[in-house]
Order: structure tokens, then sequence, then C-alpha cells
């Protein structure tokens, strides 16, 4: 898929991602990139990026990435299994960015990592990884996709 065939595929209804401004910005087969605004809809009270806002990003990130290494979205979708972040630097205002590279892509599962930077400074803020789950769609949901 391309850039903006993700675009609309991913803006086909609303989602937590429209909420927080969550933007995807770069589509390529070794990796998927997207970015999210430090600002007061991703800030815990202390004026920080909220860490359950760094761990949507790597989410949306990493669950896009999986979905698009599947050979038929019409009969198969991925779902999280588990998430873990490690938070390693404050940010307080401009915005973050992420890119999910896959670990592993098999036929039942995926494994992703996601790096997250303040795109002003470079530093990293969070690195995460997602697991993913392969499941067969039913057939009735299959002929919505």
């Amino acid at each position: 898929m391309t850039l903006e065939e993700v675009k609309r595929w991913t803006a086909s209804r609303p989602t937590l991602a429209d909420a927080l401004g969550i933007e995807i910005t770069a589509v390529a087969d070794d990796c998927l990139e997207g970015r999210m605004p430090v600002d007061g809809r991703t800030h815990q009270p202390m004026g920080l990026l909220h860490g359950g806002a760094s761990v949507a990003l790597a989410e949306t990130l990493g669950s896009i990435a999986a979905a698009l290494r599947l050979p038929d979205r019409t009969t198969q979708a991925c779902v999280g299994l588990e998430i873990n972040a490690n938070h390693l630097k404050g940010v307080r205002d401009g915005w973050v960015r992420g890119r999910a590279t896959p670990v592993h892509v098999g036929r039942s599962t995926q494994v992703w990592e996601i790096r997250i930077t303040h795109e002003e400074t470079g530093a990293l803020v969070c690195i995460s990884r997602i697991t993913m789950a392969v499941i067969d769609l039913p057939a009735a949901q299959s002929t919505q996709a």
C-alpha cells in the first residue's frame, strides 16, 4: 500500500489515533512511521507527554504495520497480544515521531519494535515492543473488510 492508500484505509472510521492527532507519515517494506503532537491531548497532569499516549502511538503504528504484512486483509486481521514500553525521556511540547520495524513476521504472530523520538531534538523518548496475533476473520466480517 502507498502512504495515501494507508491514510484512506485508516480514516475509514474514527479512532483513538484521530483523538490524539496521530498522523501516518511513511510506509515502506521494512517500516511504518508516524508522528503525534505533544500538547494538551497527550499531556499528563505535570505537563509531560503521557506514557499512555506513547503506548497508543506505538500500538497504532505496530498494528497498522502488522496488518500491512497480511497476504489478504479481507480474510485475516491482526490483534494485539502484548505491548510493553520503556519511557526514557520526558517531552513537554513539539512532536514525537515513531518508527515501527518488524522483529518477527510469522503465520500466526508478529512482533514489532517501535522507537519513539522527539522530532525536534532526535532524543529517544520511548522504546516499545508489540506482539500481534494473526487471526482469521469470521466469514460475515470478512465480506465487510
